[in-house]
C-alpha cells in the first residue's frame, strides 16, 4: 500500500468545545439534517451505507443482514430511555467487547458522556434519521454522523444493543465508531483504553496487578473519584484460552469495567470491595461478596488494569490539577526518519526528534514530574489494507545544548536517561517519568527500521515544559562565486584546465548542455567505485541555469570552472558518506551529505527528497545525489534573489518553496 505522508506538526491541544465534521459533503451535523427537512427524506449516509462493505472487508456472516431503522423495528423508538447507564449496554455478534467495556464506564461520567453523546437529537420532534457522536482523534474532537439504518436478523439487532429493546444509543453509538474506524469488523479485538481515550482525549495508563503498588486500591478509588475510566481483563496464554471461563465465572481475554470502590465493616474489619461488570450482561463473578468481589480477590484473579486520565479538556471545572500538554504530530517514513530502535544504531538517529525543556520543579520536590504517551494513527482503520498494530516506543537522552538534529556518533557513545517500559504493540504506548530540570531530546521510533506510520506524541507535565522539533529547522548556506583568475597568473593546473575546456567549447569557447552531457557523463562513468547511471540533458540544462550569471543559456570558462570544483566538493561528499563502499549513498545518509554540502533540510522536506530519487533498496547512485544538488540549489537561490527584490512577493516559507520549485 503507498503510504502518505503528513507533515509533523507541534500544536498546543484544541479547544475542547470545537469538533470538526467530517462527512464528505463538509456539512455539519445540523446543516445535514435540515437539507433533509426541505427535501422531506430520511438521511442516507453515502460515507458508511447500508451494505457489506460497512460490516465486513476479510469475511462474510453466515446469515444475511437486513437494515431497518429503529422505526421499522419497534413502535415506538427512544434514543435514550431513562438515561444512559452501563445496563444499556449488551454484546452481540461482534468481538468487539474492549468497546463495550469503555462505553459503560462512559456512562459513569456524566460530562463525558454528554461530550460523545450531543443532547440535540431524538426520534421526536427534528427526527430526520440522523444522529451523530463526537470522539477524539490523534488531538482533536471529531464530529461523526451516521443514518440509524442498523443491521438486523430476524428483527433483531445484530450488534450491539440495549437490555431494553426500545432504546437505541448504544447501536447507535457503535455504528459511529465503527465508521469512524472504517467498518464494524475493524472492531474486532482491542483494549478497553483505546475507546477510553477516543471519548475522553485522556491518556492511558497500565497496572499489572499481581506488581501494583501498594496503594492500589487508593489509586483507583482517586481515578474513579476524578472521572476517570477504568478497565480490567484476564491475559490468556493461547488462543485456545480465548473467553474461557474460570471457575469463578470469570472469562479469560474479556473485556471487564470497573463501575465502584468501596469499604464495608465485616466482623469487626474494613473489607476493601470493588464493582466489576461484564458488558456481556451474562457470566458473572460467583466468588465471595458475589457482584461486588473482594479487592483482594480482584488482584488474585484480574491481571490487568487500565485507567483512562482525564486530560484538562476533558476535565471538571473544579478539578484541582490539570497537566500541562503539548502535541507533536510526526511520521516514520522508510527510508528517512523511519530508523528503528536503538538496536539499530546505523538509522536510529535519523528517528524525529523533539527537544524538551524541563524548568519547574515539582512542588516541593527536586525532579520534574511528567508523561509521555505515543500514538500510532489509524492503525485499526488500515486493517482491510493489511496493515498491523506496530511495535512502538520511546526513548529520552539528555541534550549536547545543540539545537539541531543529533547524529549516529552522539548515540553511540550516550546511554539513554529514561524509555519506555518496553516496546509493545499497542496503539499508544505511554509512561510516568521523573526527571532533573534540564533539556533533553526525546526520540519516538518504532522497534523495527523501515516500517511507516504517523504518530502522535503527547507530553504531559506538572508544570509548564518547552518543546521545540528539532527536526523542521531549514539552514541553507550558499557558497558565494569565486572572484575570477586572469589567465596571465594561472596555476599550471589551471592552465591544463583551460586547455581542456578549450576542447570540450570548441571555437565559441562557451559549453552547452549537450555538450556538457556528453562530457559529463563519459568522465563519471570512468569511476569504478561509484555507482553512476546518466545524467540527463534535463539535468544539465539545470546545471547550466545554476551556474548561467549572465543568462545566455551556456557555460563560459569561469562559470564551468565553478561548476568543476563543486562538482569535485560533491562527488567528494558522495564518496564520504558512501558507509558500505558500495558505490551508492543509503537514503539515509542523506540528512548529514546534504548538511555538509550546505543544506540541513526538514524531515518533510527530506522524506519528499528521499521518495523522489531513492529507488526501491533506499539507494541513491551519483546521478541522483547530483540532480538533487543542483535542484535544491537552484531552488534556493531563486527564492534568495526574489525576497531581495520583493518581500512582500514571497508568501512562502523556504521549505515550501523548495517543495514547489523541485516538483516534489
Amino acid at each position: 500500500m503507498p503510504y502518505l505522508h503528513r507533515a509533523a506538526t507541534s500544536q498546543a491541544p484544541p479547544a475542547r468545545r470545537d469538533a470538526r465534521s467530517i462527512h464528505s459533503s463538509g456539512q455539519s451535523f445540523e446543516q445535514l439534517r435540515q437539507a433533509c427537512f426541505r427535501r422531506g427524506v430520511l438521511f442516507e449516509d453515502v460515507d458508511f451505507p447500508a451494505s457489506n462493505a460497512s460490516l465486513f472487508y476479510s469475511e462474510r456472516f453466515p446469515v444475511p443482514f437486513v437494515w431497518k431503522r429503529p422505526g421499522e423495528i419497534v413502535k415506538n423508538p427512544e434514543f435514550i430511555l431513562g438515561g444512559a447507564t452501563r445496563t444499556d449496554i449488551c454484546q452481540g455478534e461482534l468481538g468487539d467487547c474492549w468497546l463495550l467495556a469503555a462505553i459503560a464506564s462512559l456512562t459513569l461520567n456524566e460530562k463525558a458522556l454528554a461530550r460523545v453523546i450531543p443532547q440535540d437529537q431524538s426520534f421526536g420532534r427534528g427526527y430526520a434519521g440522523i444522529f451523530h457522536f463526537q470522539f477524539w482523534q490523534h488531538s482533536e474532537w471529531l464530529d461523526v454522523v451516521v443514518d440509524d439504518r442498523l443491521p438486523t436478523f430476524k428483527d433483531r439487532l445484530v450488534f450491539l444493543h440495549s437490555a431494553d429493546h426500545n432504546e437505541f444509543w448504544s447501536a447507535l453509538l457503535e455504528k459511529a465508531y465503527a465508521k469512524l474506524n472504517g467498518s464494524y469488523e475493524a472492531l474486532k479485538g482491542g483494549s478497553a483504553v483505546e475507546a477510553m481515550e477516543d471519548f475522553t482525549g485522556g491518556v492511558a495508563e497500565t497496572f499489572e496487578t499481581k506488581g501494583a503498588p501498594e496503594n492500589f486500591y487508593a489509586i483507583l478509588e482517586k481515578a474513579l473519584k476524578r472521572g476517570s475510566l477504568v478497565g480490567c481483563s484476564i491475559e490468556t496464554r493461547s488462543a485456545a484460552e480465548s473467553e474461557a471461563r474460570t471457575p469463578f465465572g470469570l472469562i479469560k481475554g474479556h473485556a471487564y469495567t470497573v463501575t465502584g470502590i468501596d469499604q464495608v465493616r465485616f466482623q469487626g474489619k474494613n473489607i476493601e470491595l470493588i464493582r466489576v461488570r461484564n458488558p456481556w450482561g451474562q457470566v458473572e463473578w460467583n466468588g465471595a461478596w458475589s457482584d461486588k468481589m473482594a479487592f483482594k480477590d480482584f488482584k488474585a484473579h484480574f491481571d490487568k488494569v487500565e485507567i483512562c486520565n482525564l486530560t484538562p479538556d476533558a476535565l471538571e471545572d473544579d478539578t484541582i490539577h490539570k497537566w500541562e500538554v503539548t502535541i507533536h504530530q510526526g511520521s516514520w517514513v522508510r527510508g528517512s526518519t523511519a530508523g528503528g530502535c536503538r538496536n539499530f544504531l546505523d538509522t536510529f538517529w535519523t528517528n524525529p526528534q523533539i527537544k524538551l525543556s524541563l524548568t519547574e520543579r515539582d512542588e516541593g520536590q527536586e525532579e520534574c514530574t511528567f508523561l509521555v504517551a505515543l500514538m500510532q494513527k489509524d492503525r485499526r482503520k488500515l486493517k482491510r489494507f493489511g496493515a498491523n498494530v506496530l511495535t512502538i516506543g520511546y526513548a529520552i537522552y539528555q541534550s549536547p545544548g545543540k539545537d539541531e538534529h543529533l547524529n549516529k556518533d552522539f548515540f553511540k557513545y550516550h546511554a539513554s536517561q529514561a524509555r519506555s517500559k518496553t516496546f509493545i504493540n499497542l496503539r499508544e504506548v505511554s509512561d510516568r517519568f521523573q526527571l532533573p530540570p534540564g533539556e533533553y531530546i526525546l526520540i519516538p521510533s518504532t522497534f523495527e527500521p523501515h516500517q511507516e506510520a504517523d504518530f502522535c506524541l503527547r507530553i504531559f507535565s506538572e508544570k509548564k515544559a518547552m518543546t521545540q522539533d528539532m527536526d523542521e529547522r531549514v539552514d541553507i548556506e550558499l557558497p558565494k562565486p569565486p572572484k575570477p583568475t586572469s589567465p596571465s597568473q594561472e596555476t599550471e593546473e589551471e592552465q591544463q584546465f583551460r586547455a581542456m575546456f578549450e576542447h570540450i567549447a570548441g571555437e565559441d569557447m562557451e559549453v552547452t548542455a549537450e555538450e556538457l552531457e556528453y562530457v559529463l557523463n563519459a568522465v563519471l562513468q570512468k569511476k569504478k567505485d561509484i555507482k553512476f547511471k546518466k545524467l540527463s540533458l534535463i539535468s544539465c540544462k539545470n546545471i547550466i541555469s545554476l551556474m548561467d550569471t549572465n543568462g545566455n543559456g551556456k557555460l563560459e570558462f569561469d562559470e564551468f570552472k565553478v561548476f568543476w570544483d563543486r562538482l569535485k566538493k560533491w562527488t567528494s561528499l558522495f564518496l564520504q558518506f558512501d558507509a558500505d563502499k558500495s558505490g551508492t549513498m543509503s537514503s539515509y545518509e542523506l540528512r548529514v551529505a546534504l548538511k555538509a554540502a550546505g543544506f540541513q533540510l526538514s524531515s518533510h522536506l527530506l522524506q519528499l527528497i528521499v521518495l523522489r530519487y531513492a529507488d526501491e533498496e533506499l539507494q541513491l547512485g551519483l546521478d541522483d545525489f547530483l540532480n538533487c544538488l543542483v535542484r535544491l540549489e537552484n531552488a534556493s537561490r531563486v527564492f534568495e534573489a526574489l525576497s531581495i527584490e520583493n518581500k512582500d512577493f514571497i508568501h512562502l516559507n523556504i521549505n515550501e518553496f523548495i517543495c514547489l520549485t523541485m516538483n516534489i
